[in-house]
């Protein structure tokens, strides 16, 4: 089978399409991928899998208009709206060029079932935030905050907003493909633990909660022998918050190095994109700092994991049996963070504006006291096989 993955957004959205790619390969499946700037860079262990990226940076798009509405609106038309339309033509252009018998994609590729219509491609959309198919469960992520009982499914009709965001961009994909009439989709694959989210109840039987897509390649990445070190004397708390770019960024890491010290712990901080970072009077013996690690080789040997509650961490930190202390910033990371506190995976969410040293003090107690219950959700997580739960699914569709 022919399968083009297309994907948009930063690392937490194209490593799960790599994961899907490569077993796909591994089946004897012909796949494609599809992604934002980077993502040669993060395949580039998955053997078989062609990759073809867009002109699309998604870092530089965070990096200019960071979490806030304002910046956002500032940088929609320099920054978003190229990268979009660069997501739109590209997919478009794939699906002509390659023929595929399935196409799989991120809802952020709006153009997908246009093209799928043009090339007679069975369709699934991939749910990395389960916010395209309607519950009353929960409203979509990235909406509203709170419960709304049974109006939560009119929260899913907001979604519709991208296409008209991109009404022009949407056109011209169109046009490439002759006009088409959208295909419906076949399949919603959302790649989220049941034992993080239970399935809802009022899902239709077309979408499916597979579980995680991983691939065990961050636990063989090499860790830098500085942090591997610092990892073998004493408990660590380690504090990163991946692609957020945020104003302070050294207060929120100063908060929890000093609350971790309190509690006499040690600390691990990643900078990541800019979301934290250390001053320098507060380094010593206890403290760390790096651009990144892999998860998959620093989690499992952290007593507590705080980060900002992207989907993909949020699974990694449970994926290795560290509680969550979650720091959400923005779209569905509330969504996350609330979650992970309903399921005593972690504290209860501490918002970053609102980070001080005894509010951090106080959420990493309440996460080592998660520390069973994170223990039998990772030994359920482990049993997990999302990737080959969702393969068997995309076969089933030709």
């Amino acid at each position: 089978m022919r399968m083009l993955l297309a994907t948009a957004g930063s690392r937490g959205d194209v490593e799960p399409f790599v994961a899907l790619a490569q077993r796909a390969c591994e089946r004897g499946h012909e796949v494609l991928l599809l992604g934002p700037a980077g993502t040669a860079e993060l395949a580039r262990a998955a053997a078989g899998v062609v990759v073809r990226e867009v002109d699309a940076d998604f870092r530089r798009m965070i990096h200019e208009q960071g979490t806030s509405a304002l910046g956002a609106a500032r940088a929609f038309r320099r920054v978003v709206r190229p990268a979009m339309r660069a997501v739109l033509l590209g997919a478009a252009e794939a699906a002509l060029e390659f023929g595929p018998d399935v196409i799989l994609h991120h809802p952020k590729v709006l153009s997908a079932p246009l093209a799928a219509s043009r090339v007679g491609a069975a369709r699934a959309v991939v749910e990395l935030v389960p916010s395209v198919t309607p519950t009353a469960a929960f409203p979509a992520p990235g909406t509203v905050p709170f419960s709304l009982g049974p109006l939560n499914r009119a929260t899913y009709g907001l979604g519709g907003a991208a296409s008209a965001m991109f009404r022009a961009e949407l056109r011209e994909a169109a046009a490439l493909l002759g006009d088409p009439e959208p295909a419906a989709a076949a399949a919603s694959l959302v790649p989220v633990s049941p034992t993080i989210l239970p399935r809802p109840s009022d899902w239709p039987a077309t979408a499916h909660l597979t579980g995680a897509w991983v691939t065990d390649g961050g636990a063989s990445e090499a860790l830098d022998p500085a942090v591997d070190a610092f990892l073998d004397h004493g408990d660590v708390v380690t504090v990163g918050f991946g692609s957020m770019v945020a104003e302070g960024a050294a207060r929120r890491g100063a908060a929890f190095v000093l609350a971790a010290r309190a509690l006499g712990l040690r600390t691990l901080v990643l900078r990541g994109w800019g979301g934290a970072d250390v001053p320098p009077h507060l380094l010593g013996d206890d403290v760390w700092v790096a651009d990144a690690a892999p998860h998959a080789a620093v989690l499992p040997r952290s007593v507590v994991a705080v980060h900002h509650g992207g989907a993909g961490t949020s699974h990694a930190a449970v994926r290795a049996g560290a509680p969550s202390v979650v720091v959400p910033f923005t779209a569905d990371q509330p969504f996350w963070a609330r979650t992970l506190h309903r399921q005593s995976l972690a504290a209860a969410p501490l918002p970053q504006r609102r980070v001080t040293v005894q509010r951090a003090a106080t959420a990493i107690e309440q996460a080592l006291r998660c520390h069973d219950s994170t223990a039998e959700a990772a030994a359920a997580v482990a049993q997990e096989d999302g990737t080959g739960v969702a393969l068997d699914i995309i076969e089933s569709l030709r």
